[in-house]
C-alpha cells in the first residue's frame, strides 16, 4: 500500500478512536471537539474540490458555510415556534429532521454558488479573490440587518434537530453522524477526482488551451467544480449550526473563510484527505495553544508560515511525500 493510502487511514482511524476514547472515560467536551473537527473537515473538502481540483483560489466560502447554516437556523427556528415558513402560494413549514435540512442545505448552498461562480469566474486571478470576497461580506451584512432571524444577535435552536432512530443530543451519537457525512463526502469527492470530468479539470488548472484543443469549456468546468464545492461546504455549515445549536452572521465572515482555506493549506491542497488533518491539527492547536495565550493564532501564523515555506504540500507532503495518488 502506498503511503498516502496508509495515511488516509491512519487519520481516519485517529480521528475516530478519540472520541471512542473520551465515550469510555466520560469525556463529553473531547467527543464535541472531534465532531467539530470532522465538521470543519467537511468544509475544508468542499473548498478543496474548487482550491485543490480547479485551482480556484476563493476567499468567500464563508458564503456557502452561512447559507447552510442559515438554512438549518430558519427551518429549525420556524419548527420550534410553530410558524409557518412561507405562506403562500403554497405553505411551508419549518422541520426538525436532519435528512430534511441537510437537502436544502446543500441545495441553496449549491443555487448560491452558482450564481456566485457564474458572476465571479468571468474573472481571474486576485479579482476572482477579491468578488468572493466581496459577495461573503453582502451575505455578511445583510445577516447582521435581517431582525427576524436575530441580526447581528444571531438566534438559538432549543433542541438539536432529529435523526431517525438515534438520539441526536447524546454526543457520541451525533459525532456517528457526522463522521458517517464525511467519509460519504469523502467517498464523493476522490470519485470525482477520478472521473472524466476531474481529470479534465485538473487539466484546465494546468492549461486551460490544451483543454480548448479537445473542444472542452474551462468556464463550466470551473463552475461546476465550483458548484459541488459550494454544496459539501454548506452541508457543513448545516451540522456545524446543528452542533452550536446556534447561527450567526459570523457565519460568513471573512475569517470563517480564512480558515476554512487554512485547513486546506495546513493538510495539503490537492489531496483529498489533506482538509481532514489540517481541520484536525487546527483543533488540536486550538485547543492546546488556547490555552496558554488568548493571541494563540500567533502560533498558528507561525506554523502555517512554515508550512508555506517548507512543506508546500501541508502535512501530506510532508508524511506521504510527493505522490499525488487519490487514494
Amino acid at each position: 500500500m502506498r503511503r498516502e493510502t496508509l495515511l488516509n487511514a491512519a487519520v481516519l482511524a485517529l480521528l475516530l478512536a478519540v472520541p471512542l476514547w473520551a465515550q469510555a472515560t466520560d469525556e463529553p467536551f473531547t467527543i464535541t471537539l472531534a465532531t467539530r473537527a470532522v465538521i470543519l473537515a467537511i468544509a475544508g473538502v468542499g473548498l478543496n474540490v474548487a482550491l485543490g481540483l480547479g485551482g480556484l483560489v476563493s476567499l468567500g466560502h464563508a458564503l456557502f458555510f452561512g447559507v447552510g447554516g442559515y438554512a438549518m437556523g430558519i427551518l429549525a427556528f420556524h419548527a420550534q415556534s410553530y410558524t409557518t415558513l412561507i405562506d403562500w402560494p403554497v405553505t411551508i413549514e419549518g422541520t426538525k429532521s436532519m435528512p430534511v435540512i441537510w437537502l436544502v442545505a446543500v441545495l441553496t448552498s449549491a443555487l448560491a454558488a452558482l450564481g456566485v461562480g457564474a458572476l465571479s469566474l468571468r474573472t481571474t486571478g486576485v479579482y476572482f479573490i477579491m468578488i468572493t470576497l466581496a459577495f461573503a461580506q453582502m451575505f455578511y451584512f445583510f445577516a447582521i440587518s435581517w431582525p427576524a432571524y436575530g441580526g447581528e444577535d444571531g438566534m438559538s435552536i432549543y433542541v438539536r434537530n432529529g435523526f431517525p432512530g438515534l438520539n441526536t443530543m447524546d454526543p457520541i451519537q451525533f459525532f456517528a453522524i457526522c463522521f458517517a457525512l464525511l467519509l460519504l463526502v469523502l467517498f464523493i469527492v476522490w470519485r470525482v477526482s477520478r472521473s472524466p470530468f476531474g481529470l479534465m479539470l485538473g487539466a484546465a488548472r494546468q492549461s486551460e488551451a490544451r483543454v480548448q484543443a479537445l473542444g472542452q469549456v474551462p468556464y463550466r468546468l470551473y463552475l461546476t467544480a465550483f458548484v459541488i464545492s459550494g454544496a459539501i461546504t454548506g452541508l457543513a455549515g448545516a451540522l456545524f449550526a446543528d452542533l452550536n445549536r446556534f447561527v450567526s452572521p459570523t457565519m460568513f465572515s471573512w475569517q470563517t473563510s480564512g480558515e476554512i482555506m487554512v485547513f486546506v493549506i495546513l493538510g495539503g491542497v490537492g489531496r483529498v484527505f489533506g482538509p481532514v488533518a489540517g481541520a484536525a491539527l487546527f483543533i488540536v492547536l486550538e485547543h492546546s495553544l488556547g490555552g496558554l495565550s488568548e493571541f494563540w493564532h500567533i502560533y498558528l501564523g507561525a506554523i502555517l508560515l512554515g508550512v508555506v515555506l517548507f512543506a508546500r504540500g501541508g502535512l501530506y507532503g510532508l508524511l506521504a511525500g510527493r505522490e499525488r495518488a487519490h487514494d
